[in-house]
């Protein structure tokens, strides 16, 4: 059995979630994701993958919202726009499709991976770390304690969105 990712499916602090495809990806780079084993806000136990940064391109395809995805900010304005708007993504599930004897089943297994976060200001729903940008329909999204968009991305000029 070998596992594809089929799909990132992105979790914001206020619950509201948004997918997606492989298809609509181009740039990803998800830097050294460990595993831990904890308990998160008082919940049960469980193996965690919290990784030092991200850093992805995402195609206009993908400014949509899915039919499955819980998002009222989305569904008026675009989830590019929300992106810019509100800078709370906390983890993303890789989502992975997987072939067995030649046959393709989708969305099978997933890995969460929690992102480096610190709060903005008293209300904690905007992350210090996140910085995102849109350029030529395209959306960059850099979520690093170290580095912003322009920095990885220069292509996208010097001002924050």
């Amino acid at each position: 059995m070998k596992k594809i990712m089929n799909a990132l499916h992105f979790i914001f602090r206020n619950g509201e979630t948004w997918t997606v495809n492989r298809e609509t990806i181009g740039d990803l780079w998800i830097k050294q994701v460990t595993t831990s084993f904890g308990r998160i806000d008082g919940g049960e136990f469980e193996e965690i993958h919290p990784c030092e940064s991200l850093r992805i391109e995402i195609y206009k395809e993908a400014d949509h919202v899915n039919s499955d995805d819980i998002n009222k900010g989305g569904l008026e304005a675009g989830m590019f726009a929300r992106i810019k708007q509100f800078k709370d993504i906390e983890k993303m599930d890789i989502l992975y499709r997987d072939t067995k004897n030649g046959e393709k089943r989708m969305n099978v297994e997933k890995d969460t991976i929690y992102f480096p976060y610190e709060a903005l200001d008293t209300d904690g729903h905007d992350n210090a770390h996140q910085t995102s940008k849109v350029m030529n329909e395209t959306l960059y999204i850099v979520i690093d304690p170290e580095k912003t968009v322009e920095e990885i991305y220069p292509e996208t000029g010097s001002s924050h969105s």
